[in-house]
């Protein structure tokens, strides 16, 4: 059952952040456009502004210069004394905690939406923190519904009692958008026109919520992070083997025990030894070979999500004496 964490007020501040990881590409373009061309991203009710997260990754076609600045913002590096050597993405960090939060105050933003493309087979995936966050839920949801012929699975990534380090956990509320898949550096245009469509119906999910439209209860399906799962390493530390034909591209499927999930090069099968069916994410990502991940093992859920109620309608105004 979810928490009640929902807003009592109107959003007035989102944020639209793309080039969080400077490859890819879908992000990086619409953020470069929005920032040319702001008016397709205005609602009437609040301000809409587009940010591009990482400039210099952006500019030089890389996930990132010093380090991934989507696992920067924690406390350790938002809080720590500033040093000339810090690495760039924490120092970027800094500037974007200042510019869209502070993270848990009062003056962070109402929403961020945070624009990514993986290069796994994740077809419409929207990435958030918790089943506890409510007005996430509906928002995932009403995304869902607007194209119920194409698959929009959710994806629960923070672990319990893990600290939020994403740049939408600035704000106070936000949700990731991941599509695929698309190779690093490529810019594909049925995914770049898909996000679009996405960015637009959050915002006008934003309007009805903020111009008091109340959201019914649900029965809500996700995929929760469990792990994640290395490859098969020689003694050295290198590969030694890759993802199994019958694994590649099968992301939200179900995994069974007993199943190929590796191939040694020596063409030796590894099987799946865990005691349930899991249901792997971001199987074979590109950018997640340097954190020795071959995939997240995820457990399937279903919860429910209470009401999002209508707002209050605001006072009015006190007659002129």
């Amino acid at each position: 059952m979810c928490s009640r964490p929902e807003p009592r007020e109107p959003l007035r501040r989102v944020a639209v952040v793309g080039g969080t990881h400077g490859n890819e590409m879908s992000g990086v373009y619409l953020a470069r456009h929005w920032l040319r061309a702001p008016g397709e991203l205005r609602r009437p009710s609040f301000s809409a502004v587009p940010v591009l997260a990482n400039p210099a990754a952006t500019a030089a076609c890389r996930r990132y210069v010093d380090c991934d600045l989507n696992r920067t913002f924690t406390s350790a590096f938002l809080t720590a004394r500033a040093h000339p050597d810090d690495p760039y993405e924490v120092t970027r960090a800094r500037e974007l905690n200042q510019l869209l939060g502070p993270k848990a105050s009062g003056q962070a933003f109402d929403f961020v939406l945070d624009l990514h493309n993986t290069t796994a087979s994740m077809g419409t995936c929207l990435i958030a923190e918790s089943t506890h966050n409510v007005f996430a839920m509906h928002l995932c949801r009403h995304l869902q519904l607007q194209s119920p012929e194409l698959s929009c699975r959710v994806f629960l990534y923070q672990l319990p009692g893990e600290e939020s380090y994403s740049v939408s956990s600035v704000a106070k509320n936000g949700l990731g958008l991941e599509l695929g898949p698309q190779p690093q550096g490529v810019l594909r245009a049925d995914l770049l026109i898909r996000m679009r469509a996405l960015v637009a119906a959050a915002l006008d999910f934003i309007q009805l919520f903020n111009q008091g439209t109340a959201f019914p209860a649900f029965e809500m399906e996700a995929y929760r992070k469990v792990s994640s799962v290395n490859f098969p390493r020689t003694e050295a530390g290198e590969l030694a083997g890759m993802v199994h034909p019958q694994l590649q591209d099968r992301d939200f499927e179900p995994l069974r025990p007993g199943a190929p999930v590796f191939q040694t090069f020596s063409g030796k099968d590894v099987l799946y030894e865990g005691e349930a069916t899991a249901y792997p994410v971001f199987i074979n990502e590109a950018a997640y070979y340097e954190k020795g991940i071959a995939f997240f093992q995820t457990e399937k859920v279903t919860f429910s999500v209470p009401a999002l109620p209508a707002l209050a309608p605001a006072p009015a105004p006190a007659p002129a004496p």
